[in-house]
This record gives structure tokens, sequence and C-alpha cells, in this order.
């Protein structure tokens, strides 16, 4: 079939979506453009061939993920420039949200390569799509970091932040991770957890901040597969004016040395913020990860 390219003179660079879990969830259109590709970069070529092989597809692979990004860059963008077209995939769902790929894209694209989307499958989507948890204005966090440190101080600086947030995160960090938002968010703070979205064992764990902690220590379950973490933005009266990450650093150094109240005295002062609003964020930095008693409700299994 001839090529009806824009620029005839150069090949193209598809981003092509893969299935979250359901095999059922790749487009024609993506099964198409996978078919037709010169070369597939793809983040793990073990896995996509398996991919391949289930759609009946055959097709050049190569690796493409972050510790060899940066030297395969050029050498596709090369191969792109002669005319081939390259698809580019992730392990699953939409390449480049906390995927490699973004290198190639902006490579590309500054060469003057056509780079065209061809969307589907989003664990960030799907996950917002069924938490119950408002959607008109959200803010995509990837994964938090693996150290509890680094964490908390992410946290702290996102606890005022208005609009609903989503992170990935590691099955055995999922507990910490939940006591560590319960600390910073307050643990009335609602949220959802999904776990392997259109898979055999989707699940989806409702409730507060605090209740998901003892799911999370209770349930043996929940610790297992992939998790996205939808939580509620934060009410517009705990909005903190002034500098909040400023203030939230101020505070993270002198509680070491004072009193909640002094702290957020001195803070304030320094970050512009008004004083209450900095003794609240002073005690969700103190407290402790939360523990409650049982949690009502269960997951929701299809």
């Amino acid at each position: 079939m001839a090529r009806t390219d824009p620029f005839p003179s150069t090949g193209r660079l598809e981003v092509v979506a893969t299935p979250i879990g359901n095999l059922g969830d790749l487009s024609s259109r993506a099964r198409e453009v996978l078919a037709a590709a010169d070369l597939i970069a793809a983040e793990d070529t073990r896995r996509t061939a398996q991919l391949l092989n289930a759609i009946g597809v055959t097709g050049q692979l190569i690796s493409l993920h972050d510790y060899n990004e940066e030297a395969r860059v050029e050498p596709l963008v090369q191969q792109l420039k002669a005319g081939k077209v390259i698809a580019l995939v992730s392990d699953a769902g939409t390449p480049l949200l906390s995927d490699p790929g973004f290198g190639l894209v902006r490579a590309a694209a500054a060469a003057g390569i056509e780079v065209r989307a061809v969307p589907g499958a989003s664990a960030v989507t799907a996950a917002l799509s069924i938490a119950g948890l408002a959607t008109d204005r959200f803010a995509f966090e990837g994964f938090l970091p693996a150290r509890a440190g680094e964490r908390r101080a992410l946290l702290a600086r996102l606890a005022a932040e208005p609009r609903t947030l989503v992170f990935f995160e590691a099955p055995h960090r999922i507990a910490a991770a939940l006591a560590d938002l319960a600390r910073s968010f307050g643990d009335q703070r609602a949220a959802v957890v999904t776990r392997e979205l259109t898979k055999m064992h989707e699940s989806v764990y409702r409730g507060t901040l605090r209740q998901l902690c003892a799911m999370a220590r209770d349930n043996a379950d929940f610790a297992r597969g992939e998790i996205t973490v939808v939580i509620a933005g934060a009410a517009p009266e705990r909005a903190i004016s002034g500098d909040t990450e400023l203030l939230t650093r101020a505070l993270q150094l002198l509680l070491e040395e004072l009193p909640p109240a002094r702290a957020a005295a001195i803070a304030a002062q320094l970050a512009g913020a008004k004083r209450s609003e900095a003794y609240e964020l002073a005690l969700r930095l103190q407290r402790g990860p939360a523990t409650g008693g049982p949690a009502t409700g269960g997951p929701a299994t299809d």
C-alpha cells in the first residue's frame, strides 16, 4: 500500500498505546500500525514480542529503555530521515507516561519528522474514569520516590494541591506510601487505589486514606500487581497562601529544633503565608503514619 505522508522525503514516528492488561483494548489502528512499521522501538522487546505474537504480527524489534535511550536516539532519527516508519511502544499503556520515549519524540520533532499519536489504553485515564473523584482538573505525578525522605518531602509540597492527584506505586511500597500520604494530606482525605486494571483480578479500593491504610495492612492482595492511586485535591479552604514550597522546606528544618507553634510563626514570615496555615501544615508534617480501625467496604472486582 502506498504511503501518503505529508513529508514524503522522511519517515514517520508512530507513538502507539498498547493494552495495560486486556488484549481486547488494542485498537485496530494500533494493530495495523504495528504490522506496517519498518521497526518497532520497545521498552522491553520480550514483552512486546509476546504482544506481537498474540495478535499475529511479525516485526523487527529494537530496545529503547531508560538505560539506552540516549545512545539510541540519533541512530533512530537517522533511520526516520531515511524514510523508515518506526513505532514506539512501552511495556503497557501510552508511551512517555512514566515510560521511556521522550528523548526520541523530542529529537524526531526537532528534526522535522512527522510524529503521530495512536491513542489507546492508559492507567492514568482508566483510574480517573472510575475513581469517582473530580476529573475536571488533575495532576499526574508518576511514581512516588522510593526513598522515604524524598517521598515525604514531595508529598508535603503537594498537600495543598487543589487538583486531583494521580500516582503510580510499586506493590511492595504501597502500604508505606499510603501511610506517608495520610501523614501529609490528613487521614480523612478521600482516595482510590486501583489494582490490575483491565486484568482478571482487577480491584478498586475506595475510602479515606486512613481506611486505605487499614486495607493495605489487612489485605495481602492489596500489595500485588500494577497499582494506580487517585487522591482528591485539597479543599479550597486548606490551600496555603504564599510560597508553599518555601513554607514546607522551612518547616521541615525548623521542626527539627522548635515546637510547631514557634516553627510555624517563623516559617509563615519567611514564606508570606498565614500563621494559622503554617501551623496546620506543621502539625501535618509532625504527625506520624495514620492507623485506624477496620475500614468500611472492600474491593470491587470484575
